[in-house]
């Protein structure tokens, strides 16, 4: 059920939270764990706080950037604790899991650092952003809290619904390596043709990226729009 699932932790400053994850993640049956960054590789802290989850500390992938870490990835959630400046498409934990559970896209879930959590550039990567709720008057969450029960929300929805079959669409084979790729290219047509202004590029990309994101793109309309940027990069030069 879970195979296509994989937790990303991002620029995490200590080991111990990474073995803490680690073994959160193993008692719920989630095994593929992903790290981008982090301040300290994982050590003996954090094998001694896997508790028997080595192994996926043993295997966990180490990226240097959140780019490289969901670049086969077809959908993508960041857990965010606060609400941003820029509204974005928004999942309760339970419609997180139902969707995660009937999807045959590969997925990441975005864990960010301690002190922070993921940044603005980083949320807006994702399709969706999650947040769980704690009191307001103390809201911050230890990231191996915050993996835990990410992890027990989609294994107890994954036991009271049984296994189902996965709606598979065309939207869920475009990786978010493609979708880079043609925001790389809109931000240069568009730059070209001075509708942004490369000093201040950044509201106008987050809006196009949240458009784009939410339009679940598949293929051949990422090819068609390509076409189209193509057309109007050649009419610029004329």
């Amino acid at each position: 059920m879970f195979d296509h699932i994989r937790f990303v932790l991002v620029e995490t400053s200590l080991p111990a939270n990474i073995g803490s994850a680690a073994r959160a993640m193993k008692t719920m049956g989630l095994h593929a764990l992903h790290l981008v960054a982090p301040k300290t590789l994982p050590d003996d802290s954090a094998t001694a706080l896997a508790a028997g989850a080595d192994d996926l500390l043993e295997q966990a992938p180490i990226h240097p950037d959140l780019s490289s870490a969901i670049a086969d990835c077809t959908l993508v959630i960041g857990m965010s604790a606060r609400a941003r400046r820029l509204d974005w498409p928004q999942l309760n934990l339970d419609e997180m899991a139902a969707l995660l559970l009937r999807t045959d896209a590969k997925v990441a879930i975005l864990f960010g650092s301690e002190r922070s959590g993921l940044t603005n550039p980083q949320l807006q990567a994702c399709h969706y952003h999650v947040h769980i709720p704690s009191d307001p008057s103390f809201s911050s969450l230890n990231l191996a809290a915050a993996v835990q029960i990410v992890a027990f929300v989609l294994r107890d929805h994954a036991l009271k619904i049984g296994v189902t079959p996965k709606i598979s669409n065309q939207a869920s084979k475009v990786t978010q390596q493609d979708m880079e790729a043609l925001l790389d290219h809109f931000q240069t047509t568009l730059t070209a043709i001075q509708v942004i202004n490369p000093q201040h590029p950044r509201d106008t990309l987050a809006r196009l990226q949240r458009l784009l994101l939410r339009a679940q793109l598949d293929p051949a309309e990422i090819g068609l729009l390509h076409s189209i940027l193509q057309a109007v990069d050649k009419l610029g030069m004329l």
